[in-house]
């Protein structure tokens, strides 16, 4: 904290290290080649675990033999823990159950009339962008328990800490509660997405459309009757550099070319044999058991080849091929490739055979060009809707810090003159600590004597 935020404290407030008003310690990892150190009753939570207001869960536990065979130290139900190495720096959990952890994690045990556990995690949260700037600096950012327990605040009075915890609870409770809205909404719309493929392919999406015209009936054809191709891609080993993009497996994200993590290749032969021409839809033939049969259209976006992991299909005279690719990652095509994929160790393929095999009711080219337009429509809206989400979970996720940071300047609850200030409750609960201090250290030396 700078000098200007100390002189701008609210009346009973102090500017306070950590370790004035917690008890801090850290971890430790077993040996990990010994095995009668894990699997026992006692949690063992990582940084990894950390996140949720209270942690309910460690994701391992090691033996008591573990814990007196390491730095790991038991630490009680309602102390907080914060991560303090590489990325996590700074996530922050109450523990909701007697723990250890390992040394990545520094622990604070509120200290008693001080504080208290949720006080000392909301604090914890607010400073969680000031211990992430003091990692800064190293191969990889990491803070110490003394960086930590040197790192001042504005301390409020004991009442008004209790003021504050109360309003926060109340305000997060509602913020909370739209975060877990926004959170439903990207499943909704890729329901709508699948919801407008599905209509589209049987029929349902130009129902009206279709009425008013004078159309032929749409006719069951197999893939490999309407469309061209069926060729699979490169198998020659791409580079980080290079002319040419390969397009892979990766490549494909939401029946859309993505063009980031891109691999190259600059061999002529390669880039004659496998070229891609604009409107050929790329279809994912071998992948996780989920993802096999993924597809994509090939707009002409830059020059590009594609990889053997991939059967190019074109449209012709009676498939248009932006209808395919939609047709490819419908709902129903989907279902298809589930049936007729053939499973293996890790990975399911589906071969340009059975691929030509996908059964479909096939409407006329004019009638393709109308369902294109409307899922086109359809998608945009989806598009926008995706983009308004981002932009108001960033809002909300914004929200939390500034009301955070409103409530450690003293600008959530109103300050109240009879509340004790906090420099005196510090320095009497200091008082009594040295007091008790003094008395264990004669206690101890009276029973020393005793014993001659």
């Amino acid at each position: 904290m700078t000098q200007q935020e100390e002189i701008k404290l609210p009346k009973g407030w102090v500017e306070a290290p950590l370790e004035e008003i917690a008890k801090w310690g850290a971890g430790g990892t077993p040996k990990r080649s010994e095995t009668s150190y894990y699997g026992g009753d006692i949690p063992w939570v990582k940084t990894g675990d950390l996140g949720p207001r209270r942690l309910k869960v460690a994701s391992e536990h090691i033996t008591e033999l573990g814990v007196k065979n390491s730095s790991a130290k038991l630490f009680t139900k309602g102390s907080v823990a914060i991560a303090m190495y590489g990325a996590t720096i700074g996530k922050t959990s109450i523990l909701d159950f007697d723990a250890t952890t390992n040394q990545a994690c520094a622990v604070g045990q509120p200290i008693a009339d001080v504080t208290d556990t949720e006080f000392l995690y909301y604090i914890l949260k607010n400073e969680k962008q000031n211990f992430i700037d003091k990692g800064k600096g190293g191969a990889q950012p990491n803070i110490s328990q003394q960086i930590i327990k040197a790192h001042t605040i504005g301390f409020p009075p004991h009442p008004e800490q209790k003021r504050i915890v109360e309003k926060l609870d109340s305000v997060l409770a509602q913020v909370d509660t739209i975060q877990q809205r926004l959170n439903n909404l990207p499943d909704i719309i890729k329901r709508f997405r699948q919801s407008v493929l599905a209509a589209a392919v049987s029929g349902k999406l130009t129902e009206q459309w279709r009425d008013s015209s004078d159309i032929a009936q749409w006719k069951q054809v197999k893939l490999g009757d309407v469309g061209k191709g069926f060729n699979y891609g490169s198998s020659t080993k791409s580079e980080k550099e290079g002319r040419v993009p390969v397009l892979r497996m990766g490549n494909i994200q939401s029946g859309k070319l993505d063009w980031e993590k891109l691999v190259y290749t600059s061999d002529p032969d390669e880039i004659k044999k496998y070229k891609l021409n604009k409107y050929d839809v790329v279809f994912n033939r071998t992948n996780s058991p989920e993802l096999v049969g993924k597809t994509a259209i090939y707009l002409g976006e830059k020059e590009s080849i594609f990889a053997g992991y991939l059967i190019r299909v074109q449209g012709s005279e009676r498939l248009d091929a932006l209808f395919l690719n939609f047709l490819l990652n419908s709902p129903k095509a989907r279902a298809y490739c589930r049936e007729v994929k053939t499973d293996g160790v890790s990975q399911s393929n589906i071969n340009a055979q059975k691929l030509k095999a996908l059964e479909f009711n096939l409407p006329p080219m004019t009638e393709q060009t109308e369902i294109v337009r409307l899922v086109e429509q359809y998608f945009a809206l989806a598009d926008t809707l995706e983009k308004n989400l981002a932009n108001a979970k960033q809002r909300v996720d914004n929200l939390t810090q500034s009301i955070l940071a409103k409530a450690f300047r003293g600008e959530l609850v109103p300050q109240d003159p009879n509340d004790e200030p906090a420099d005196k409750l510090l320095a009497r609960i200091k008082a009594a600590r040295l007091e008790a201090e003094k008395l264990e250290k004669a206690a101890k030396k009276a029973a020393k004597a005793s014993k001659k």
